[in-house]
């Protein structure tokens, strides 16, 4: 039966403005908290700083549980990801070129991903991940060359996009101005980073940065095959048909900023814990070829590099009590999720040995859990290491947060070396 009721009344504790997005994820961890215990399913504004007026619903339900997400991440009859996954409202030819199979449904999606995922499997993890190791060395060891610095600029950012770009076979001559560009597709609500540029702009400027490097690539593969990815891209079919240069690039975008950004983050905020928790390296240093595996997923789950994540409602459906109508737009928040008291003891205190880490940094499960989840444990495991083993000492100051409801990112980290 479909539902009639009015719509309740925008939740007090507001995730809408860019000015909730400002705080520290410590500050916000309040509000969250708050909803978690009191309203799991809370009705708030459309998201300030989107493009266009949104069309569907008026607003958005934000769901904070973690059990509640990896029910819906798992539900994907009646939350589909093929009307977007972001929190504004933005211009469809945008999201057709940037989000690929992310905001896709079966058997689309299926189709898709299974053909990236050829480059994600562990056996051709395990190829790069001797490559991985050598990067993360020689990254520390310009690192230690440099002393006291930004940690960001210095190392977090370097070795994800090496090995992304590596594996898609960019070359190195390119890779700055398409890291750059993926900076952008995740910076546009950032007024520091935007400068005079209008959101839709910064987006625009590296969506096409982004693209033409991908039809450059793409075109010198088809005249050149090699092992890449790149190579299995353009050689590729789906119902018989290859992809077009614009799949192709959709696709390109999605890795850059995925690649890129999330393992960045990682490191970043792993570098903040430990030195809030200095006591941790110790434990994991005790013993850190037994203890990585387990403090790795830890890492994953005090960053949530990825804050949120969209799905729209494809029928009525009833949640903790709140009448959610189809076209209604039902926003997972996982770094909600990731301190929820129910699952994880004493959550806001970083734990190198926690377990069980049931995390849902790569998302709750479900056909859309993230595909790099391998990688980007891999190169966790390399890049912590090396620093624990080579700059144990290691301080990081206070960061500059990016501005932004989608990824948990550090613009700059200054840090100290101590040796």
């Amino acid at each position: 039966m479909p539902v009639t009721a009015t719509r309740p009344d925008y939740d007090p504790v507001s995730l809408a403005p860019l000015s909730f997005w400002r705080q520290t994820p410590q500050e916000r961890e309040a509000s969250f908290r708050e909803l978690r215990a009191r309203r799991p399913i809370s009705w708030h504004p459309p998201a300030e700083g989107s493009m266009l007026p949104q069309t569907e619903g008026g607003g958005f339900w934000a769901v904070t549980r973690h059990a509640d997400i990896v029910s819906i991440s798992k539900d994907t009859d009646t939350f589909v990801s093929g009307r977007g996954v972001i929190l504004e409202a933005v211009p469809q030819e945008l999201l057709d070129s940037a989000q690929s199979f992310l905001a896709m449904d079966a058997p689309r999606h299926t189709q898709l991903r299974r053909l990236v995922s050829s480059a994600f499997t562990p056996r051709r993890v395990k190829v790069i991940e001797e490559q991985i190791r050598g990067q993360a060395n020689r990254l520390v060891g310009e690192l230690i060359e440099a002393g006291d610095c930004d940690l960001v600029d210095q190392l977090a950012r370097r070795l994800p996009m090496w090995t992304i770009f590596e594996m898609v076979g960019l070359s190195p001559e390119s890779r700055d101005a398409a890291t750059h560009a993926a900076d952008g597709m995740v910076s546009w609500a950032d007024d520091d980073v935007r400068g005079d540029l209008e959101p839709a702009q910064l987006l625009f400027q590296s969506l096409m940065t982004l693209h033409g490097i991908s039809k450059e690539l793409a075109a010198s593969r088809r005249a050149s095959p090699q092992d890449d990815l790149m190579t299995n891209l353009v050689q590729a079919e789906v119902d018989g048909e290859r992809l077009t240069d614009e799949e192709i690039g959709a696709f390109f975008v999605l890795l850059s900023v995925a690649g890129n950004d999330t393992t960045r983050n990682t490191i970043s905020h792993t570098a903040m814990a430990f030195t809030e928790f200095p006591g941790e390296r110790a434990r994991l240093l005790a013993d850190f070829p037994g203890r990585i595996g387990t403090a790795v997923e830890e890492f994953i789950r005090w960053a949530t590099p990825v804050m949120t994540f969209r799905r729209t409602a494809a029928r009525d459906v009833e949640l903790h009590g709140q009448d959610i109508r189809e076209g209604d737009w039902v926003v997972m928040f996982y770094s909600s999720g990731n301190r929820d008291e129910s699952v994880f003891s004493d959550p806001d205190r970083f734990d190198v040995l926690r377990t069980p880490n049931n995390h849902v940094g790569f998302g709750g499960g479900g056909p859309h859990f993230c595909l790099g989840n391998m990688l980007a444990r891999t190169q966790l495991r390399a890049v912590w290491d090396e620093l624990l083993h080579r700059v144990p000492n290691l301080e990081v100051g206070e960061p500059t947060y990016l501005v932004g409801n989608f990824m948990s990112a550090v613009k700059k980290l200054p840090c100290t070396l101590n040796r």
